[in-house]
């Protein structure tokens, strides 16, 4: 038998996807590349797995479709895969790596969390080539297997420098989403857009955390000393010095960004209000993406000596907000 050399990751056919996590991004990656590949859905419980096989998928808003992806909560029963999926929120990104550990040797893996660091975590637990990226389009949950889909913005995708991605395996996971009917964009360097969409979200995040307030006009409004998008705008502004000295060049201006979500969620419907992924946390009272997020520019600003008083300040309140969660509360007293 004559040696067969192994196949370049930019010349692989993606054939087999596993999706860990079906929140609403994991389950609007799996309806739509159940389209145009194999699909399983790695659950955290075995009932919503067994609703999944039982019932399908469905997506409602921006596309209609019912999928029929496999689903297990074991990762025994995994088969091999060519591309996973890390759709979890970034607080479950040590659980899912432990879970993955020793599976799908010839995988690339792909992380799709808010904030920095995800990546470092996922290798810890595989030689897997790593995919970052960053995605803007968002659904609400509405049950185990409903999703609507509410923003079709664009992910974007780009090699890890830490595992030295083939830029070909990149642009072939692009491809694939972008034939499901989501919209993907590969970029050889994603750090700039990375940064853009941290800070963005750093900001976003921070205030509607502390404020319980959704994504509405008041964040890009700075018409009086008391108005909310100054302090929005201060956050902004404390990410773009961080990411300066870094030496990361923005691919798109944070407050821009700001405002245009603010403006796109204003003409969807009279009563829509985009709820961040850390409100949503909040109100449910368990821990939040904080440390991904406004922590990972406090500690970068700490690095490069960059003073950044509203983000720390937002840190800290976040971080006692929710130690607040755990203390017990004062019994009422009974007048």
């Amino acid at each position: 038998m004559s040696f067969q050399p192994p196949i370049p990751p930019a010349e692989r056919e993606i054939r087999r996807v596993c999706v860990v996590g079906a929140g609403a991004i994991g389950s609007l990656l799996a309806a739509h590349l159940s389209r145009v590949c194999e699909i399983w859905v790695l659950t955290r419980r075995a009932e919503h797995a067994e609703r999944l096989r039982r019932d399908g998928l469905t997506v409602s808003g921006k596309s209609e479709l019912v999928a029929s992806p496999q689903a297990t909560a074991d990762v025994a029963e995994l088969p091999e895969f060519d591309l996973g999926i890390i759709a979890v929120k970034a607080t479950e990104l040590e659980h899912a790596g432990r879970r993955l550990s020793g599976l799908a040797p010839q995988a690339t893996m792909m992380t799709i969390q808010n904030g920095l660091g995800a990546e470092e975590v996922i290798a810890r637990y595989g030689d897997w080539p790593l995919i970052s990226s960053v995605t803007f389009m968002s659904g609400t949950r509405r049950s185990d297997v409903h999703i609507e889909y509410e923003l079709d913005t664009a992910t974007w995708l780009g090699p890890w420098a830490g595992t030295g991605t083939d830029y070909g395996i990149v642009e072939a996971v692009a491809a694939l989403i972008n034939a499901s009917g989501l919209k993907a964009e590969a970029m050889a360097d994603l750090l700039p857009a990375q940064w853009s969409k941290l800070i963005f979200n750093s900001a976003i995040n921070s205030v509607s955390a502390l404020t319980e307030l959704p994504h509405v006009a008041l964040y890009a409004d700075e018409d009086e000393p008391s108005s909310l998008g100054l302090v929005v705008r201060a956050l902004v502004e404390e990410g773009k010095a961080v990411a300066a000295a870094a030496g990361i060049e923005l691919q798109d201006d944070p407050w821009e960004m700001n405002r245009l979500a603010v403006a796109r969620g204003e003409t969807l419907s009279s009563d829509y209000a985009h709820v961040p992924s850390m409100l949503t946390d909040v109100l449910a009272q368990r821990a939040t993406e904080v440390e991904f997020i406004a922590g990972a520019i406090h500690r970068e600003a700490t690095k490069h000596g960059v003073a950044v008083p509203v983000t720390a300040a937002a840190h800290q309140l976040i971080k006692g907000k929710q130690a607040s969660w755990r203390l017990r509360r004062p019994a009422e007293v009974s007048g």
